[in-house]
């Protein structure tokens, strides 16, 4: 039988050797570095792997990705010729990326950052209730993740809009789609959650021109990727009082370098890359399917064009 190479920066490698060979009897795991002869090597499941980590293993035919974006495949430029790139695609992980954007969502709306700076100063003091019906939430990026979040965001009775690069049909979502329609989409964005994928069409898509198109106090919520903000861009905004406040839950850089101001920042709820991790419970029968198929010589389900990156 062909072989299976894991390589994650996480020691997850026994929790998935274990699903999958319960999955599959007899299953071929070999975890990084124990490659053992690189042309056994048919399968990859692979997060954030260091380009290179596929030299000399010319039988790979599919890279499965151990989470749902794909960014940190493509940004090795030497992969096999030929080998299928796959995502993730689980129920269980869209169910957790809503819950932490649902969670800021919330928080910015009922203005627990307000609440929280009366607190330090002891002050009883009722705020203004704010309305559901008139917050306007935008979600960059409507893919299975955005989708989700837009539809239990929607649920909950606030004005819903959605920005992607095609437009989409969801129950209680606006559709705006294409270049021109960005500003559009962020001018009535009071709440901006962004799920995009990371391409090279949406890296820094969060940046002065499109954070300074948000009404003045509006709130961002990054879970996408840290390559979707300027950073500098950002807290810029944040000081200059235009950004309320912000979720981070990604960086370019991870872990957060010790000397990044976005630690200490008070605007700034910072989460260490936690918002929908991968669960290999969850995640089994989809990658054991994929393993099947491509070891038969059929395509695995949710492939990822490799010219648009998602």
């Amino acid at each position: 039988m062909p072989a299976v190479l894991f390589r994650s920066t996480s020691d997850s490698a026994p929790a998935w050797e274990e699903m999958l060979k319960q999955r599959i009897p007899g299953l071929d795991f070999r975890a990084w570095p124990d490659v053992g002869n690189p042309e056994d090597i048919e399968f990859v499941l692979a997060w954030k792997m260091p380009p290179g980590t596929l030299d000399g293993m010319p039988n790979v035919k599919c890279i499965c990705s151990l989470g749902q974006g794909v960014d940190h495949i493509f940004a090795d430029p030497g992969l096999p010729e030929g080998a299928q790139i796959m995502r993730l695609v689980d129920p269980w992980m869209s169910q957790a990326m809503s819950e932490w954007v649902l969670l800021h969502v919330l928080r910015y709306h009922r203005q627990a950052p307000e609440y929280e700076e009366l607190r330090k100063s002891k002050t009883w003091t009722a705020l203004p209730a704010p309305d559901t019906a008139s917050r306007k939430v935008g979600i960059l990026g409507l893919g299975a993740l955005g989708a989700d979040a837009a539809s239990k965001i929607a649920a909950l009775g606030f004005d819903t809009a959605g920005w992607s690069r095609t437009e989409k049909q969801i129950d209680g979502v606006k559709s705006y789609y294409g270049e021109d329609q960005l500003m559009d989409f962020l001018g009535r964005t009071e709440i901006l959650c962004c799920l995009l994928p990371l391409t090279k069409a949406t890296e820094g898509v969060i940046n002065a021109k499109t954070l300074a198109a948000l009404p003045k106090g509006a709130f961002v919520i990054n879970s996408g990727r840290g390559g979707h903000v300027v950073e500098e861009d950002m807290l810029a905004a944040l000081d200059s009082g235009h950004i309320a406040h912000a979720a981070l839950d990604v960086f370019r850089t991870e872990p957060l370098p010790q000397d990044s101001p976005f630690w200490e920042h008070p605007k700034v709820d910072l989460w260490p890359h936690v918002s929908a991790q991968t669960n290999p419970v969850s995640a089994g029968d989809q990658v054991a399917d994929a393993i099947r198929k491509v070891f038969s010589g059929e395509a695995p389900d949710n492939l990822v064009d490799p010219k648009v990156q998602y």
